[in-house]
């Protein structure tokens, strides 16, 4: 056998021998057949390395009907979503648009095509159409956070959540048609940012920290010259999504009612996709506690009218999904505290209901 770093493994590799958690959890017996899905579920236990059979002697392993290779010991909600046939169809049409928007966007900035809104949204509209509740949209953006989100994976990202909302508030026709692409535009402007700066994995000098904040502005300023008739509520979202109600926000530090709706939804939109995404210097954020750093501080920052009902209507798209806690034990979601929207109610291997809002010492380190 052979003694593999976490980091080193590839899917199709097979365990030599039982794999255990830093606590004694089994979490996969030996001759288990390592998918890509098993491998970062070991990286959330901390598991740093494990024992492998040599490719050469794969098959002269045990691996007969009496001791079956297994998968899983048990196949999580995530597992059961990324093997469909609906996301498998959602993840090829995703890629698709995210590089249709990676042309369109060049072709804005070098004026070498106009705006035109309606074609740009039909372009996208299969991502959302095709799938009949905000649950399973949401399904299928939850289980594509392997990859590393650019720019037009994250913009796509944000037009769909602030849709998702946008249906939540009662929002319809071309109201809503404008909110989606106020989303998808959002960031524009980063195209003329330098991509050096923007994955930087160490902290931004001054310089650097002032050319992010322009690209608002910029943004802005393409939209204005491309000379498009565009709804100027998508113009003062593009311009306004990292204001903030409390007047913490970029470019110009604007309060309350100086920020416009669409901005404030799309704000909303913006900072939970950032947040819960991979990027190239940082893992994504587990998402509870996106929602919980929501909870403790975003009723200052950002519109009650509309960060409420988003907490409350995405923490259910999380029921069912499987998680890892931070002593090291793992469970299902099955009930949603509304009080404390971060601590549900947990089923583990050892108590059929735990509810995370008595206990204080215990909190979701991630989904798995």
């Amino acid at each position: 056998m052979i003694k593999t770093a976490t980091k080193d493994l590839s899917a199709g590799m097979v365990t030599a021998e039982p794999v255990y958690s830093k606590t004694g959890q089994l979490l996969f017996p030996a001759n288990t057949i390592l998918t890509s899905q098993q491998i970062t579920y070991l990286e959330y236990y901390g598991v740093e390395s494990i024992s492998v059979i040599p490719e050469k002697d794969i098959n002269d392993a045990s691996l007969d009907s009496a001791s079956p290779v297994s998968e899983t010991t048990q196949e999580t909600y995530a597992q059961k979503v990324k093997k469909s046939r609906k996301f498998h169809e959602f993840k090829v049409d995703f890629n698709k648009k995210t590089n249709m928007l990676k042309d369109y966007y060049k072709k804005l900035i070098d004026k070498k095509e106009p705006l035109e809104p309606n074609a740009l949204l039909d372009q996208v509209s299969s991502l959302y159409s095709n799938h009949l509740t905000s649950l399973s949209v949401f399904d299928m953006l939850h289980n594509m956070r392997q990859i590393d989100d650019t720019t037009y994976a994250h913009s796509i990202n944000v037009a769909i959540i602030s849709r998702m909302m946008g249906e939540w508030l009662d929002i319809s026709g071309e109201d809503l048609e404008a909110l989606t692409l106020a989303g998808l535009l959002h960031d524009l402007g980063k195209c003329l940012v330098d991509p050096k700066i923007l994955t930087k994995p160490g902290p931004l000098t001054d310089e650097e920290l002032r050319q992010i904040q322009e690209h608002p502005n910029l943004g802005l300023k393409v939209l204005r010259e491309n000379q498009s008739d565009v709804d100027e509520r998508v113009c003062s979202a593009v311009l306004m999504h990292h204001e903030r109600c409390d007047g913490s926000g970029y470019p110009s530090g604007l309060k309350g009612n100086e920020i416009s709706d669409f901005a404030k939804i799309v704000a909303i939109a913006d900072v939970y996709d950032a947040m819960t995404s991979n990027r190239c210097y940082r893992k994504g954020i587990c998402p509870f506690e996106v929602i919980s750093t929501f909870e403790r501080k975003g009723f200052d920052r950002y519109e009650t009218k509309y960060l409420l009902p988003f907490l409350h209507h995405i923490i259910d798209t999380y029921i069912g999904n499987s998680v890892l806690l931070n002593d090291g034990s793992s469970g299902k979601i099955i009930m949603i505290n509304r009080q404390f929207l971060a601590r549900p109610i947990v089923s583990t291997a050892a108590v059929t209901y735990l509810d995370l809002s008595k206990h204080p010492e215990l909190y979701i380190q991630a989904i798995i």
